[in-house]
């Protein structure tokens, strides 16, 4: 079947940027003839199996949920943008689409993914990742009332989980696409996430830092801190227990709530990310905590696996819960925020944990003293319990999230619309 996947993003970072360039990959080693139409620059960096990365010309401004920096495009918050420059867009980004070879098309977002799929006049599927509905869409009817439409001219929608399937029918409304929502989580590479011997893991970790190249004064903040290796190395020495954060470096995303709640443990913690929060949060961190800025797959495979507890603490709402998963698939022991989607990661973990230890998945959103309780909990468990919850964590991941699952889930959605006579 020839796939194109429209994105309107870039192919590095975080939640559908990532999500799109893995089902490519997997759909592609699946035998699929796979197209990425996207807005990445430097499509070299990634790996996407034999799938094409294609990048269209955006005209005028790029429609965002969040104002961000990008290389060459100026990014302008979607609620902003007026009729007129919203659709023009649109029809810039169909007629892309059509210059491709396509039997169906997979776009993200509801916004801008359902009114491309609707111009483009092909079968298509508009993923739903969360965060559209949340920055830009809640609580502006106008855009709502545009999504409820182009929702219904879609051959299935696709919800990363099933709060967010909640969530889209709280924000957008009822309607006819309402009877073709289906549940499928994002993917993890559990090939190339997987447990590690700590004196292997940290020596991989320290090369893959020294392959980064200069970044003086951190002035590009989407890559990693020049001198990793060597303070990671020092920062890492010995037996303490770690504690690992990644994601966006900001407020909602709850590293803030972490750092407090680090203050009495006895622990190290390693920060992972950029964010508008990081300057400020770093000049009050003590010593026992390490900023690294953004670090890619390559690294985290190495990481993750030195962490004793993978830390999800958003206060925001969050559609499914990536890192966390990407975390378990290494054996690393996630703790989550007990929230939206979130919590379905948890449900999973729990699932597979031993009934006493169920808790220890998870904790109250927004408690900072039930998370201290939570990781003081974790890293002070017996050897045996601990190692019971990595095995159960990675087993989560293989079972629950890994790529083939999740590949075959959306083929069988495209399958089942076609038997429907939808696509």
């Amino acid at each position: 079947m020839k796939i194109t996947i429209w994105h309107g993003y870039l192919l590095g970072g975080t939640g559908s940027n990532v999500y799109t360039r893995q089902i490519a990959r997997k759909l592609s080693q699946l035998g699929h003839d796979v197209t990425i139409l996207c807005q990445e620059p430097h499509p070299e960096q990634f790996d996407v199996g034999d799938a094409r990365v294609v990048r269209w010309k955006v005209e005028g401004d790029l429609p965002v949920f969040v104002l961000d920096e990008y290389e060459d495009l100026q990014p302008r918050l979607l609620q902003e943008m007026g009729p007129v420059d919203r659709e023009a867009f649109v029809r810039d980004a169909a007629s892309a689409v059509a210059q491709l070879p396509c039997d169906f098309l997979i776009t993200n977002h509801v916004l801008l993914g359902a009114p491309v799929g609707a111009a483009s006049g092909l079968p298509f599927a508009t993923v739903v990742h969360g965060s559209e509905l949340e920055y830009s869409m809640r609580g502006n009817p106008e855009l709502c009332d545009w999504a409820r439409a182009t929702l219904g001219q879609a051959s299935a929608v696709i919800a990363v989980s099933g709060d967010v399937a909640r969530r889209l029918e709280e924000v957008v409304g009822s309607g006819p696409y309402a009877s073709r929502v289906h549940i499928a989580a994002p993917g993890v590479d559990t090939d190339e996430l997987v447990p590690e011997d700590r004196e292997v893991a940290l020596e991989s970790l320290i090369e893959q830092c020294a392959l980064d190249g200069p970044n003086p004064d951190r002035r590009d903040e989407r890559r990693p801190d020049e001198g990793n290796d060597h303070r990671l190395r020092s920062f890492l020495d010995g037996d303490d227990p770690t504690v690992v954060y990644v994601g966006k470096v900001s407020r909602e995303k709850g590293v803030p709530l972490l750092l407090e709640a680090m203050g009495s443990v006895d622990a190290r913690c390693v920060i992972v990310g950029f964010g508008p929060m990081r300057a400020q949060l770093e000049r009050e961190a003590t010593d026992r905590v390490l900023f690294t800025g953004p670090l890619e797959h390559r690294h985290l495979a190495h990481l993750w696996p030195l962490a004793d507890v993978s830390v999800t603490p958003s206060i925001f709402p969050e559609a499914f819960g990536m890192v966390a998963a990407e975390a378990a698939a290494t054996g690393s022991i996630p703790l989550v925020a007990n929230q939206t989607g979130l919590a379905e990661v948890a449900l999973r973990l729990e699932e597979r944990y031993p009934p006493g230890l169920r808790e220890l998945a998870s904790f109250i959103s927004t408690d900072g003293a039930d998370l201290r309780r939570k990781i003081q909990a974790l890293i002070r468990l017996p050897l045996t319990e601990r190692l019971l919850l990595k095995a159960a964590a990675r087993a989560a991941a293989v079972e629950c999230w890994s790529l083939d699952s999740v590949a075959s889930e959306l083929l069988a959605i495209i399958e089942q619309a076609r038997r429907q006579g939808l696509a």
